[in-house]
């Protein structure tokens, strides 16, 4: 089908009850562990890798990317994955050594210094730290604190209860925006760190950017999500309609992110480290249902990138993040509310995600042009194991402790 009904019967078992369906998603993270073994740069970081799992020529390496990676070693390496150790440890001494500015403290967005310093970066940053606590690395608490101190000092606006964009690298030129992207990130970075020190402020501040970009935004918008603010939290709802579909700052709403925030809301919700109120988890509904009702409104199957004010497309070109972020969001909100229709998605967005999406590599392919082939228009290669990685795990583990906490926890 490529409306957004759903007809699978579910009936039968779970998939997530099956032992041979969780076996299927650990074997695929073990082959996507192996996939990004080559990407280490010895000079710090991890190499920007193709279809073919080689570097792509003109690719620096990043600190997004890098922290991303730590992120994802930590769970292979808590789960005995072997190779992953390697990447932690590589990983962990990219973030405090290459990409660590000694000079104004933070972090550089490449290897040479002198960009601005952004809270998205600088948010994945605590959330690689808080994994590798979890895992036990060696180095992983001083990074930890020091991520933390950073964010505490120039992003965390107290009286905002959200965060600030960017800076410039001396910490000076505040960027007069704010973005819930950055915020979202923020609110995962705050709910794994809070679990990996077992310290509840970080997840009363992962609440309070949900009140505001959900709970307040959101809702007034009918469950579509705005993305950009100016410094006072006024909606920016024009912002980049020249440039649609950018990769960070797209215009218009992103389901990608409706589902992201479905499942990133139903953490805060499973929290016992903070009261959590009754609307969280009707929230998380109400987005994931807004974003999968639009499944093939282009007639053509699967999720659309992006979309007008009034749920017109604007980029429809299929991406993988957000069917990963699809498969997480409906698998928790089956697990909470018991309800059949949040299995039926699941299986729908695996079998998508088998049909299109997936490589025997365990990598899954970033983009897809018009006619269901791998793009490159906005992601091309495929750099990014982070939302994979989600997919693969986070059906398998509670909704509370954060994954990593909870996948080095288990028997």
């Amino acid at each position: 089908m490529t409306d957004g009904t759903v007809g699978t019967d579910t009936s039968a078992t779970s998939w997530l009850q099956l032992p041979t369906h969780r076996g299927w998603a650990e074997d695929r993270f073990r082959r996507l562990i192996e996939f990004v073994l080559p990407s280490v740069l010895p000079e710090g970081g991890f190499a920007y890798l193709g279809a073919d799992g080689r570097p792509m020529p003109g690719r620096e390496p990043s600190v997004l990317l890098t922290a991303r990676m730590v992120h994802v070693a930590a769970l292979g390496s808590v789960l005995g994955v072997p190779g992953a150790g390697r990447l932690l440890e590589h990983g962990l001494q990219s973030l405090s050594g290459p990409f660590r500015d000694t000079s104004h403290g933070g972090w550089f967005a490449q290897l040479r210094a002198g960009s601005r310093k952004s809270a998205y970066e600088h948010v994945h940053i605590i959330l690689a730290a808080a994994s590798a606590v979890a895992a036990g690395a060696v180095g992983a608490e001083a990074l930890a604190a020091e991520a933390c101190e950073v964010v505490e000092r120039h992003f965390w606006q107290e009286d905002e209860g959200a965060l600030s964009e960017s800076y410039s690298a001396e910490w000076g030129d505040p960027e007069p925006y704010r973005g819930a992207n950055a915020n979202m990130h923020g609110v995962e970075a705050f709910l794994a760190i809070g679990d990996a020190l077992e310290d509840d402020l970080w997840h009363a501040r992962a609440l309070r950017i949900s009140d505001r970009v959900i709970n307040q935004h959101a809702r007034r918008r009918e469950w579509l999500i705005p993305e950009h603010f100016d410094a006072g939290w006024n909606e920016l709802p024009d912002y980049n309609a020249d440039n649609p579909a950018d990769p960070f700052r797209p215009y218009g709403a992103t389901y990608g992110h409706s589902l992201e925030w479905a499942r990133l809301l139903c953490g805060v919700h499973a929290s016992p480290r903070v009261p959590t109120p009754d609307w969280l988890l009707g929230a998380a509904v109400a987005l994931a249902r807004k974003a999968l009702s639009s499944w093939g409104v282009d007639g053509r199957e699967g999720l659309v990138y992006t979309v007008d004010w009034d749920s017109t497309p604007v980029s429809t070109v299929r991406l993988h993040w957000p069917v990963c972020e699809g498969i997480q969001a409906t698998a928790l909100l089956r697990g909470l509310t018991g309800e059949p229709e949040w299995e039926a998605w699941y299986r729908r967005l695996w079998d998508h995600a088998a049909a299109y999406f997936l490589d025997p590599s365990g990598s899954w392919v970033n983009e897809l042009d018009q006619e269901f082939r791998e793009g490159g228009a906005v992601w091309p290669g495929r750099p990014d194991v982070y939302h994979g990685t989600g997919a693969y795990l986070a059906p398998l583990l509670p909704p509370w402790p954060f994954m990593t906490v909870a996948a080095a926890r288990r028997p």
